[in-house]
Protein backbone atom coordinates (compact mmCIF):
# COMPACT_ATOMS: atom_id res chain seq x y z
CA UNK A 1 0.00 0.00 0.00
CA UNK A 2 1.07 3.50 -0.67
CA UNK A 3 -0.11 6.20 1.10
CA UNK A 4 0.35 10.20 0.40
CA UNK A 5 -0.49 12.34 3.08
CA UNK A 6 -0.75 16.12 2.55
CA UNK A 7 1.31 16.61 -0.31
CA UNK A 8 2.43 20.03 -1.43
CA UNK A 9 4.38 20.35 -4.88
CA UNK A 10 5.85 24.05 -6.18
CA UNK A 11 8.22 25.13 -9.16
CA UNK A 12 9.79 28.06 -7.71
CA UNK A 13 6.45 30.17 -7.12
CA UNK A 14 3.86 28.10 -9.10
CA UNK A 15 1.92 25.70 -7.09
CA UNK A 16 1.43 22.58 -9.19
CA UNK A 17 -0.01 20.36 -6.61
CA UNK A 18 -2.28 21.42 -3.33
CA UNK A 19 -2.67 18.82 0.02
CA UNK A 20 -2.75 15.79 -2.14
CA UNK A 21 -3.97 12.99 0.24
CA UNK A 22 -5.08 9.42 -1.04
CA UNK A 23 -4.51 5.42 -0.51
CA UNK A 24 -3.54 3.94 -3.28
CA UNK A 25 -4.29 -0.14 -2.59
CA UNK A 26 -2.09 -3.83 -2.93
CA UNK A 27 -3.63 -5.94 -5.05
CA UNK A 28 -5.72 -3.44 -7.07
CA UNK A 29 -5.50 -1.44 -9.64
CA UNK A 30 -5.35 2.37 -8.73
CA UNK A 31 -6.13 5.35 -11.50
CA UNK A 32 -4.78 8.57 -12.14
CA UNK A 33 -6.81 10.74 -14.41
CA UNK A 34 -7.50 14.54 -14.99
CA UNK A 35 -7.19 16.72 -17.75
CA UNK A 36 -3.35 17.49 -19.17
CA UNK A 37 -1.52 20.24 -17.14
CA UNK A 38 -3.43 18.66 -14.38
CA UNK A 39 -0.52 17.76 -12.18
CA UNK A 40 -0.94 13.55 -12.84
CA UNK A 41 2.79 13.21 -14.25
CA UNK A 42 4.01 15.54 -11.18
CA UNK A 43 2.43 13.05 -8.51
CA UNK A 44 3.67 10.36 -9.91
CA UNK A 45 7.00 11.90 -10.24
CA UNK A 46 6.55 12.29 -6.47
CA UNK A 47 5.80 9.12 -6.23
CA UNK A 48 8.65 7.56 -7.15
CA UNK A 49 10.98 9.91 -5.75
CA UNK A 50 11.73 11.82 -9.19
CA UNK A 51 11.14 14.73 -7.72
CA UNK A 52 10.97 15.86 -4.14
CA UNK A 53 7.86 17.58 -2.75
CA UNK A 54 7.66 20.43 -1.21
CA UNK A 55 5.61 19.34 1.62
CA UNK A 56 3.90 15.97 2.95
CA UNK A 57 4.41 12.58 2.71
CA UNK A 58 4.77 9.55 0.64
CA UNK A 59 4.34 6.40 2.46
CA UNK A 60 5.24 2.54 1.39
CA UNK A 61 3.59 0.33 3.53
CA UNK A 62 4.30 2.80 6.62
CA UNK A 63 7.77 3.61 5.65
CA UNK A 64 7.99 7.62 4.85
CA UNK A 65 9.53 7.70 1.17
CA UNK A 66 11.00 11.56 1.65
CA UNK A 67 12.57 11.12 4.95
CA UNK A 68 14.98 7.76 3.63
CA UNK A 69 18.72 8.54 3.48
CA UNK A 70 19.99 7.72 -0.56
CA UNK A 71 20.75 4.57 0.55
CA UNK A 72 17.53 3.30 1.67
CA UNK A 73 15.95 5.19 -1.12
CA UNK A 74 17.78 2.75 -3.74
CA UNK A 75 16.85 0.04 -1.91
CA UNK A 76 13.41 0.51 -2.17
CA UNK A 77 13.51 1.63 -5.58
CA UNK A 78 14.31 -2.37 -5.96
CA UNK A 79 10.86 -3.27 -4.90
CA UNK A 80 9.49 -0.80 -7.76
CA UNK A 81 8.26 -1.45 -11.60
CA UNK A 82 8.15 1.63 -14.31
CA UNK A 83 6.51 1.22 -17.58
CA UNK A 84 7.30 3.93 -19.20
CA UNK A 85 4.87 6.01 -21.77
CA UNK A 86 6.94 5.40 -24.67
CA UNK A 87 7.91 1.88 -23.59
CA UNK A 88 11.70 3.22 -23.27
CA UNK A 89 13.77 -0.19 -24.57
CA UNK A 90 17.07 -0.65 -25.79
CA UNK A 91 17.55 -0.45 -29.43
CA UNK A 92 20.82 -2.41 -29.25
CA UNK A 93 19.62 -4.97 -27.17
CA UNK A 94 17.20 -7.92 -28.32
CA UNK A 95 13.94 -8.25 -26.07
CA UNK A 96 15.43 -11.42 -23.82
CA UNK A 97 18.53 -8.60 -23.04
CA UNK A 98 15.99 -6.08 -22.85
CA UNK A 99 13.85 -7.67 -19.79
CA UNK A 100 17.08 -9.29 -18.31
CA UNK A 101 18.59 -5.84 -17.35
CA UNK A 102 16.70 -5.20 -14.29
CA UNK A 103 18.02 -8.91 -13.48
CA UNK A 104 21.61 -8.22 -14.74
CA UNK A 105 21.63 -4.99 -12.49
CA UNK A 106 20.07 -5.83 -9.71
CA UNK A 107 19.76 -9.46 -8.95
CA UNK A 108 22.01 -11.78 -7.68
CA UNK A 109 21.15 -15.03 -9.97
CA UNK A 110 23.88 -16.10 -12.11
CA UNK A 111 23.58 -16.07 -16.01
CA UNK A 112 21.47 -19.29 -16.52
CA UNK A 113 18.58 -18.28 -13.71
CA UNK A 114 18.74 -14.55 -15.58
CA UNK A 115 17.78 -16.13 -18.72
CA UNK A 116 14.94 -18.32 -17.02
CA UNK A 117 13.73 -15.30 -15.47
CA UNK A 118 13.27 -13.47 -18.01
CA UNK A 119 11.73 -15.89 -20.40
CA UNK A 120 9.36 -16.76 -17.84
CA UNK A 121 8.44 -12.84 -17.46
CA UNK A 122 7.88 -13.33 -21.53
CA UNK A 123 5.71 -16.43 -21.19
CA UNK A 124 3.65 -14.25 -18.60
CA UNK A 125 2.89 -11.79 -21.63
CA UNK A 126 2.78 -14.49 -24.09
CA UNK A 127 5.70 -13.11 -25.92
CA UNK A 128 8.71 -15.69 -25.61
CA UNK A 129 8.70 -16.62 -29.24
CA UNK A 130 9.97 -12.67 -30.07
CA UNK A 131 13.24 -12.97 -27.21
CA UNK A 132 15.71 -12.43 -29.89
CA UNK A 133 13.97 -9.90 -32.06
CA UNK A 134 15.02 -6.17 -31.62
CA UNK A 135 12.60 -3.88 -30.55
CA UNK A 136 12.73 -2.28 -33.75
CA UNK A 137 11.11 -5.47 -35.30
CA UNK A 138 8.31 -5.71 -33.03
CA UNK A 139 5.03 -4.05 -32.85
CA UNK A 140 3.96 -1.06 -30.55
CA UNK A 141 2.04 -2.82 -29.00
CA UNK A 142 4.02 -6.07 -28.30
CA UNK A 143 7.07 -3.61 -27.24
CA UNK A 144 4.74 -2.15 -24.30
CA UNK A 145 4.47 -6.36 -23.52
CA UNK A 146 8.33 -6.35 -23.21
CA UNK A 147 8.36 -3.48 -21.09
CA UNK A 148 5.50 -5.52 -18.51
CA UNK A 149 7.68 -8.23 -18.95
CA UNK A 150 10.75 -6.16 -18.08
CA UNK A 151 8.98 -4.00 -15.20
CA UNK A 152 7.93 -7.58 -13.25
CA UNK A 153 11.07 -9.12 -13.84
CA UNK A 154 12.54 -8.41 -9.85
CA UNK A 155 8.77 -9.33 -8.68
CA UNK A 156 8.38 -5.61 -7.95
CA UNK A 157 5.75 -4.83 -4.73
CA UNK A 158 5.16 -1.41 -6.29
CA UNK A 159 4.63 -1.03 -10.04
CA UNK A 160 4.25 2.28 -11.89
CA UNK A 161 2.78 2.93 -15.20
CA UNK A 162 2.85 6.11 -17.48
CA UNK A 163 0.38 6.30 -20.25
CA UNK A 164 1.02 2.64 -20.95
CA UNK A 165 -1.79 2.42 -23.89
CA UNK A 166 -0.90 5.54 -25.15
CA UNK A 167 -0.17 4.96 -29.29
CA UNK A 168 -2.17 1.99 -29.32
CA UNK A 169 -5.28 1.29 -30.85
CA UNK A 170 -8.33 -0.01 -28.54
CA UNK A 171 -7.85 -3.79 -28.92
CA UNK A 172 -4.06 -3.54 -28.06
CA UNK A 173 -5.30 -1.10 -25.20
CA UNK A 174 -7.26 -3.81 -23.88
CA UNK A 175 -4.16 -6.38 -24.31
CA UNK A 176 -2.45 -4.40 -21.95
CA UNK A 177 -5.04 -3.69 -19.78
CA UNK A 178 -6.06 -7.26 -18.67
CA UNK A 179 -2.04 -7.59 -18.56
CA UNK A 180 -1.83 -5.19 -15.87
CA UNK A 181 -5.21 -5.90 -14.21
CA UNK A 182 -4.05 -9.96 -14.10
CA UNK A 183 -0.69 -9.19 -13.36
CA UNK A 184 -2.02 -6.84 -10.53
CA UNK A 185 -3.75 -9.59 -9.06
CA UNK A 186 -1.59 -12.49 -9.09
CA UNK A 187 1.47 -10.64 -7.63
CA UNK A 188 -0.89 -8.50 -5.19
CA UNK A 189 1.07 -5.18 -6.34
CA UNK A 190 0.16 -1.84 -5.60
CA UNK A 191 -0.57 -0.97 -8.97
CA UNK A 192 -0.80 3.16 -9.94
CA UNK A 193 -1.76 3.96 -13.45
CA UNK A 194 -1.27 7.30 -14.97
CA UNK A 195 -4.10 7.54 -17.89
CA UNK A 196 -6.06 9.25 -20.11
CA UNK A 197 -7.76 6.12 -21.79
CA UNK A 198 -11.61 5.86 -20.99
CA UNK A 199 -11.89 2.57 -21.28
CA UNK A 200 -9.08 1.83 -19.00
CA UNK A 201 -11.50 3.78 -16.17
CA UNK A 202 -14.26 2.03 -16.39
CA UNK A 203 -13.03 -1.17 -17.10
CA UNK A 204 -9.83 -1.63 -14.90
CA UNK A 205 -10.35 1.41 -12.53
CA UNK A 206 -10.57 -0.35 -9.18
CA UNK A 207 -9.67 2.63 -7.43
CA UNK A 208 -9.64 5.83 -8.96
CA UNK A 209 -7.94 9.42 -8.21
CA UNK A 210 -9.35 12.71 -10.33
CA UNK A 211 -6.84 15.41 -10.29
CA UNK A 212 -7.82 19.12 -11.30
CA UNK A 213 -5.91 21.64 -11.53
CA UNK A 214 -3.39 20.05 -8.88
CA UNK A 215 -6.28 19.44 -6.44
CA UNK A 216 -7.71 15.83 -5.35
CA UNK A 217 -11.61 16.53 -6.86
CA UNK A 218 -12.57 13.21 -6.26
CA UNK A 219 -11.24 9.23 -5.57
CA UNK A 220 -13.78 6.57 -5.75
CA UNK A 221 -14.24 2.97 -7.92
CA UNK A 222 -15.12 3.01 -12.09
CA UNK A 223 -18.64 1.67 -10.80
CA UNK A 224 -19.41 4.90 -8.57
CA UNK A 225 -18.61 7.38 -11.29
CA UNK A 226 -21.68 6.63 -13.24
CA UNK A 227 -23.86 7.82 -10.43
CA UNK A 228 -21.17 11.02 -9.28
CA UNK A 229 -22.92 14.72 -9.18
CA UNK A 230 -19.38 16.10 -9.51
CA UNK A 231 -19.89 17.87 -12.48
CA UNK A 232 -15.60 18.39 -13.06
CA UNK A 233 -15.15 14.41 -13.02
CA UNK A 234 -18.22 13.86 -15.12
CA UNK A 235 -17.45 16.68 -17.86
CA UNK A 236 -13.97 15.01 -18.47
CA UNK A 237 -15.09 11.03 -18.29
CA UNK A 238 -18.29 12.06 -20.31
CA UNK A 239 -16.29 14.04 -23.43
CA UNK A 240 -17.66 11.53 -25.74
CA UNK A 241 -20.89 11.78 -27.10
CA UNK A 242 -21.27 7.94 -26.56
CA UNK A 243 -20.36 8.13 -22.88
CA UNK A 244 -22.93 10.70 -22.33
CA UNK A 245 -25.73 8.52 -23.55
CA UNK A 246 -24.34 5.65 -21.62
CA UNK A 247 -24.28 7.78 -18.83
CA UNK A 248 -28.12 9.02 -19.76
CA UNK A 249 -29.43 5.77 -20.11
CA UNK A 250 -27.94 4.66 -16.49
CA UNK A 251 -29.61 7.36 -14.86
CA UNK A 252 -33.28 6.92 -16.93
CA UNK A 253 -32.98 3.40 -15.41
CA UNK A 254 -31.67 4.25 -12.15
CA UNK A 255 -35.00 7.23 -11.76
CA UNK A 256 -37.48 5.37 -13.52
CA UNK A 257 -37.21 1.43 -12.89
CA UNK A 258 -38.78 -1.03 -14.86
CA UNK A 259 -42.26 -1.33 -13.45
CA UNK A 260 -43.62 -4.97 -12.81
CA UNK A 261 -45.70 -6.71 -14.86
CA UNK A 262 -49.53 -6.54 -14.23
CA UNK A 263 -50.80 -10.30 -13.39
CA UNK A 264 -54.11 -11.05 -13.12
CA UNK A 265 -55.32 -12.84 -10.34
Amino acid sequence: MIEIQHLYKSFEDKEVLHDISAVFENGKTNLIIGQSGSGKTVLMKNLVGLLLPTKGKVLYDGRDFVAMSKREKILLRREMGMIFQSAALFDSLSVLENVMFPLDMFSSMNYRERVKRAQECLDRVNLVEAQQKFPGEISGGMQKRVAIARAIALNPQYLFCDEPNSGLDPKTSLVIDDLLSSITKEYNTTTIINTHDMNSVMGIGENILFIYEGHKDWQGKSGDIMESTNKRLTDFIFASDLLKEMRTMVNEQHHHPTSPAHTEE
